[in-house]
């Protein structure tokens, strides 16, 4: 509870001094809504003759005053939860995704964490969720590749898998390899495992939970207009239109569309994207609904697959940053379509119940490099193709209820809730014969051969996951002290249903993951927190060269244990964390060609963030982490002890922004990313060398025909820096060279 005095004075019948002390006490509990609830209790002490301060619910006894109480008045409130941290300039959020526990203020939040909002996303220009999250965040991991058909990101050093992206909490709602920016007002990413907040996810993601919060439309009408550049030649428009009907705005309408095509910055890649999508919200007194309906589409010509090296060769030097090392006339195309719907009751002023559905469907179809292997010190390569025709259709719900209620001198926030998640996969594939041989300095691939497309079914898969969540906060001496204790029951079902690779195989397990997570505020300004959570990944398949081929493991567990600091000095907020997470590892063992878990990777890290003003007109976000990530166990023991591919030891980020005296409405921008080698295998024999790339930009609002416009452009890697990075289907891939993003929003 918070309380705040003020005085004013007054004069009663007659005409004598009055003295009147306001008391405001608030009350903070997680809301229905997951927002911020907010009771205030308004008192008043009026006092004759001499000033009196006092505390609420006191009687002072003043020789030369007469005091009378009056009764206290209840204002009920709700704290928007959308609100943006001050320092920011409404780029970040001020509260923290929390999984089921709902949205946190920072400083209550047992973990680390940050969510970006609509404004951040439209200054960054991002295309997709990776500009968002790897922009500023020194735990997220990108490689920069330009044109591969999926979002490849890792947090804490641990590969996260894009499917894994949940939409307003629902797990595989996301798009299925790519999710455009247009249609969300927030990104929020929590680090670590987070199988008790959010249920398992689907494909394995341990390092961190992403989830994307759909657009709604606000108070005030909105029609804009953005059209968009991006080099070589790509050209595209969005349009964001909102509106609020009824009685008191109860019903809105939030459309979004958007259209890019154009030659990209690599030779010969040419990138068609498209999305629409509706969002729908009704708000009354006790219930408020909600739905989505979207459908995107990528199509690339030319895309990065990226390129291996045979052994006993040596990592070639770096060509020009706009070679096109794959085939310019391979091609991939993907489509989803999805709906979501939401509902919440307030039961009462303390209990809510929710419930949500959602369901999508994906087609993709590509042509690609299966195979493209440097042989020589020449630079020749060899290449194979492959093509791959598969879909699928997820289906996920969840049912919950969130409460607060007090016992004794303790508060208690219960979190509840049941998910299922249901996906139907299908995989059509097929292998080419013929070879192309070219070189990666002068890349030359001819015509487009004209492959049959005609694919086999070689593998359906259902998998089934259910779980039941259960957690409780406890705060202690006004929420000075908070106590999370939480579990997670898990039931994983998987099974292999058709298809030439089908085994025919199956299982059925289950798991439990428990966590606790504790928060002691030492001050308003700064919290002291620690957590210990578990994951859940569904177990991995044996590939089809392994001698065990099909076989399907039971699910693992990985572990974290974090501790951390956060200090919010009101407009600037830093965030220190200490941190352990334990996997373990699956690959088919060189010796006996059958595919297990052998091995365990740790990860120990030390991350420092930080975001806001630390002086007028300047902005800052960035960090720096250090992150140990070590074989701890494996089948090859001259492995063990080594540190694990693909990960650097240092990664520091910091993007800037200067709001100029000279110019008014005009902001400068500068970003830099650095981080250090990173081996190619577990043995520790290859390397990539650290790297250092920079950007600049610059944003100018104005208003042209009484039309309010910013125009906004971004330099990156502005020195065109040519470096291997790390490609998602093989070993390397070119980092994207010198690109250039001009756009201009305007407000009708």
């Amino acid at each position: 509870m918070y309380k705040i005095h003020d005085q004013y004075s007054d004069q009663n019948e007659a005409g004598m001094s009055v003295q009147k002390t306001p008391m405001f006490a608030f009350n903070k509990a997680v809301s229905a809504k997951n927002a911020m609830a907010v009771s205030v209790t308004i008192g008043a002490m009026l006092t004759y003759g001499t000033c009196v301060y006092a505390e609420e619910g006191t009687r002072v006894d003043n020789a030369s005053a007469s005091t009378v109480m009056l009764p206290a008045v209840k204002v009920d409130g709700e704290r928007d939860e959308n609100a943006a941290y001050s320092g920011s300039a409404g780029q970040v959020s001020e509260s923290n995704h929390a999984g089921f526990l709902g949205n946190k203020d920072a400083l209550d939040t047992p973990f680390s964490a940050i969510s970006y909002t609509d404004k951040y996303i439209d200054d960054v220009q991002a295309m997709d969720v990776i500009d968002v999250i790897s922009a500023t965040d020194a735990s997220v991991y990108t490689s920069k590749v330009v044109g591969e058909n999926l979002e490849s990101y890792s947090i804490r050093g641990f590969s996260a898998n894009s499917n894994d992206v949940t939409v307003n909490g629902l797990s595989g709602m996301a798009p299925y390899y790519r999710s455009a920016t247009q249609m969300y007002e927030r990104v929020e990413v929590l680090k670590g495992p987070s199988a008790m907040l959010n249920g398992m996810a689907p494909n394995g993601s341990v390092g961190g939970a992403v989830n994307l919060v759909t657009k709604r439309a606000g108070e005030e009408p909105l029609t804009r207009l953005t059209t968009k550049y991006l080099s070589d030649s790509q050209l595209g428009a969005s349009l964001d239109v909102s509106r609020r009907f009824g009685a008191n705005k109860a019903f809105g309408v939030r459309v979004n569309g958007a259209y890019l095509d154009g030659e990209t910055s690599i030779d010969d890649q040419d990138n068609q994207s498209g999305l629409g999508s509706i969002g729908l919200d009704w708000r009354g007194e006790r219930v408020r609904l909600s739905a989505d309906l979207y459908s995107t589409q990528e199509k690339v010509e030319g895309p990065t697959r990226g390129i291996t090296v045979a052994s006993g060769i040596e990592i070639p030097s770096v060509p020009d940053s706009a070679s096109q090392l794959n085939p310019s006339w391979a091609f991939y195309d993907t489509h989803t379509e999805g709906a979501m719907a939401r509902g919440e009751l307030d039961v009462s002023d303390n209990v809510m119940l929710y419930a949500a559905l959602g369901a999508n469907k994906m087609a993709y179809k590509g042509l690609s490099a299966s195979k493209a292997e440097v042989f020589n010190s020449a630079g020749d390569m060899e290449t194979t193709l492959g093509y791959v025709a598969d879909d699928n259709e997820r289906v996920s719900m969840e049912v919950g209820l969130n409460s607060d209620f007090k016992t004794g001198n303790v508060d208690h926030q219960i979190a509840t809730n049941i998910t299922h998640y249901n996906e139907e996969y299908n995989l059509n594939a097929l292998r080419y014969s013929e070879t192309y041989t070219t070189n990666i300095y002068s890349p030359v691939w001819g015509d487009d051969p004209g492959f049959d497309f005609n694919t086999p079914l070689l593998l359906t898969t259902e998998t089934n996951l259910t779980s039941f969540g259960l957690a409780d906060t406890l705060s202690f001496d006004q929420d000075t002290y908070q106590l999370t204790l939480g579990a997670r029951y898990q039931e994983v079902k998987t099974e292999q249903t058709g298809g030439m690779l089908s085994t025919g195989t199956k299982y059925d397990e289950s798991a439990t993951t428990p966590s606790i997570a504790f928060v002691a505020k030492l001050s308003d300004q700064v919290s002291l927190y620690a957590n210990y959570i578990e994951g859940l990944s569904k177990g991995a398949t044996a590939p089809t060269s392994a001698d065990n081929s099909g076989e399907i493991f039971a699910p693992y567990e990985t572990q974290q244990t974090e501790v951390g600091l956060k200090f919010d000095q009101g407009n600037f907020t830093h965030t220190l964390s200490v941190y352990e997470i334990e996997k373990p590892d699956s690959y088919t063992d060189t010796d006996t060609n059958l595919f297990g878990y052998y091995g365990e990777q740790r990860n120990r890290g030390v991350e420092w963030g930080f975001f806001g003003t630390p002086i007028d007109t300047l902005r800052l976000m960035g960090g720096i982490t250090y992150l140990d990530a070590k074989i701890t166990s494996s089948s090859n023991a001259d492995n063990e002890g080594n540190r694990a591919s693909g990960i650097s030891k240092w990664q520091a980020k910091l993007g800037a922004e200067w709001d100029t005296p000279y110019v008014d409405n005009l902001t400068v921008t500068a970003n830099a990313t650095a981080m250090s080698k990173r081996y190619l295998g577990n043995d520790n024999e290859q390397s990539l060398p650290g790297n250092t790339v920079f950007g600049l930009g610059a944003r100018y609002k104005a208003n042209i025909s009484d039309v309010p416009v910013t125009l906004r452009a971004n330099i990156d890697n502005v020195t065109d820096k040519s470096y291997w990075s790390m490609a998602h289907y093989n070993d390397l891939a070119l980092g994207e060279g010198r690109t250039l993003t001009i756009s201009a929003a305007m407000d009708f």
